[in-house]
């Protein structure tokens, strides 16, 4: 398991009772390097949205736990934040909230000279995601194909 894979998990496991009590979903853990700043970041949301109060106040209390528990080594800045509308489908019930609405795939090389699709999510397991096109046809990518897949958002 790598360092950050082993932060990830030590910081879901501290922040999961605040967002239970709270009545929040963990979208997600990361411990990423942008720049020369290490960054540990959650992703919480609700029925509704998640506001700036509620990043606030789970902030407040996994910044305590954080320095009490004081297990990664390196210098980094924690932030709470909404997964925004953009955000990947990386969970099981990711992809069950988002059966029946459109979503936009990306993959890694082109699939008919095309990386990029669109269509409705009819089903998906651990090795595949099934879409209907505008056409209505079914279109099915393998998940080790897939760099991005999350609901799609038309402005």
């Amino acid at each position: 398991m790598s360092k950050a894979e082993t932060y990830e998990l030590k910081t879901t496991s501290l922040i999961m009772p605040v967002l239970e009590r709270m009545n929040f979903e963990l979208v997600d853990v990361e411990y990423v390097k942008e720049g020369s700043t290490y960054y540990l970041r959650a992703y919480i949301d609700k029925e509704g949205g998640i506001t700036v109060n509620d990043c606030e106040a789970v902030a407040r209390e996994m910044n305590a736990m954080l320095d009490t528990e004081d297990f990664i080594p390196d210098s980094y800045v924690f932030e709470v934040s909404s997964p925004g509308l953009g955000r990947p489908l990386k969970k099981e019930k990711d992809y069950i909230r988002n059966t029946g609405k459109e979503v936009e795939i990306r993959t890694y090389r082109a699939i008919d000279r095309c990386k990029e699709f669109y269509g409705i999510l009819k089903a998906y397991d651990k090795d595949s995601v099934t879409i209907e096109d505008e056409h209505g046809a079914s279109v099915v990518f393998a998940r080790a194909d897939i760099a991005l897949i999350r609901q799609a958002v038309h402005f």
